[in-house]
């Protein structure tokens, strides 16, 4: 799977992205920080690969288009079929390509990719409220803050509260 945009593209992630997306991983962890654990040792990417791998998971990063340099990974997490069609995103950069609009286009590549190939309905980005880069870049997606979730997820040591950014797919269509 690769879908592609003019100066991106996305991908499955594969197991010899291990080096660079452990690389990038550690080379950012500083902007991760408080936000996300990413793999940081080959143990941890090993882990990661084998959920990229279940039913209920898509491991993306995100490339260049010249130098296929990946810039980023997108998760699109807990997809839920049946009457439910829906998922959640979870998604970082490299400190090195921020600011750049890699991850924007990226993430609208992954949406895409969600919607008409994974067939899915709606999906949400769950973002800790001081997080402002994050919510940014979900705003430039069109995605629109539903609510908030108390001790939403475990990260860093204690549970962290989220606000639940949503992009729902509203053709008609979908109905299958």
């Amino acid at each position: 799977m690769s879908t592609s945009d003019k100066r991106v593209y996305i991908r499955g992630i594969r197991s010899s992205d291990r080096r660079e997306v452990i690389a990038l991983t550690n080379v950012s962890a500083e902007l991760h920080q408080p936000w996300i654990s990413p793999p940081l040792t080959l143990q941890t990417f090993k882990v990661y690969l084998r959920r990229c791998h279940q039913d209920d998971h898509e491991g993306l990063v995100v490339c260049l288009g010249g130098s296929e340099e990946i810039v980023g990974v997108i998760n699109i997490n807990n997809i839920v079929r049946g009457s439910f069609l829906s998922a959640s995103l979870g998604y970082y950069s490299s400190v090195k390509h921020q600011g750049f609009g890699y991850m924007t286009e990226g993430l609208r590549l992954a949406v895409w990719f969600a919607f008409e190939e994974l067939g899915l309905h709606r999906i949400e980005a769950n973002i800790q409220p001081n997080n402002h880069a994050s919510k940014n870049l979900v705003r430039r997606c069109e995605f629109t803050l539903e609510g908030e979730s108390k001790d939403y997820l475990f990260i860093n040591g204690r549970w962290r509260d989220h606000e639940r950014w949503v992009r729902v797919d509203t053709r008609s269509s979908l109905i299958r």
